[in-house]
């Protein structure tokens, strides 16, 4: 299965965004998948993060995550789909991270919430 993200013809590795976002005090574990957005017709990165000792899930904290990250990378590898906030990244016995698992979980999410 593809891991790369493509955003609008450039490529955007999860694991390069992962790294990163494992420096951020408020992140204890990511897993970065790339989700389709109607609007501007291309995928876009976004993250599942187990927050650090002490973080809440706040918006305010996802922003703040959102932000720091924009800082370190280039315009087309930002955390456009956001952040969401999670328990635990599912993994292989052997420490890969279950990236089916995370596009099945938003999938759930996506069409159990009503339409607006």
């Amino acid at each position: 299965m593809k891991e790369l993200i493509k955003f609008k013809g450039f490529q955007v590795a999860p694991a390069e965004l992962e790294g990163l976002l494992l420096g951020n005090d408020f992140v204890h574990d990511v897993a970065v998948i790339g989700v389709y957005d109607e609007r501007i017709a291309s995928e876009i990165p976004l993250a599942f993060v187990v927050p650090g000792k002490g973080v809440q899930n706040t918006d305010e904290n996802e922003k703040k995550i959102v932000s720091w990250l924009d800082e370190k990378v280039s315009n087309h590898k930002k955390l456009r789909g956001g952040v969401r906030w999670v328990d635990e990244i599912p993994k292989s016995a052997s420490g890969k991270i279950l990236r089916r698992m995370l596009k099945d979980k938003l999938a759930k999410e996506r069409k159990c919430k009503p339409k607006l």
